[in-house]
């Protein structure tokens, strides 16, 4: 899946949703870091971090890495901040390199939130997002019906109902 693929699945509104959650875990902490690559698919969430931050009362560190060696130096040099809580944000380099990310936070008691579930159950903290075995069903139902006769343009939008935590 692509890094594009993979963020178009969150609403950029949602940064303000994962920092609140991580404030209610943590409330006297004022810093977060953020897992990033630097990709430029993520600017949106990094805008958006940048407009809520403040209203909760929260400096963001951003960590932008590029090789999963720098995973470590990042939430290492995190932790040394006081930073007290971890936002990872959705895109592909984050998710394949899920277990590193968790493994470093959970080394270094980081309160962490991450965008999907898989990130749970391979040991992080929590999540919170959209359901994407679900947003699979959904899309699987729009291909039955377009190979089935239905054209495109007449199928009806549809947005998951769920959330995943």
């Amino acid at each position: 899946m692509l890094a594009a693929e993979l963020t178009n699945f969150y609403e950029y509104a949602m940064c303000g949703k994962w920092l609140s959650l991580l404030k209610e875990l943590a409330p006297s902490v004022a810093r977060r870091g953020l897992a990033e690559s630097r990709s430029s698919e993520l600017a949106g969430y990094r805008q958006s971090i940048a407009t809520a931050a403040p209203s909760l009362g929260v400096e963001a560190i951003a960590s932008g890495v590029r090789s999963p060696a720098e995973i470590d130096i990042a939430i290492d040099a995190l932790a040394r901040a006081s930073a007290g809580g971890l936002l990872v944000l959705p895109d592909t380099f984050n998710t394949v390199h899920r277990d590193r990310i968790v493994a470093a936070a959970v080394r270094h008691r980081l309160t962490a939130i991450y965008p999907s579930r898989f990130f749970v159950a391979g040991g992080g903290l929590m999540s919170y997002g959209c359901d994407l075995v679900e947003l699979m069903r959904l899309a699987a139902t729009y291909v039955d019906r377009i190979l089935r006769g239905a054209a495109p343009h007449d199928l009806p939008i549809q947005s998951s109902t769920s959330s995943s935590w």
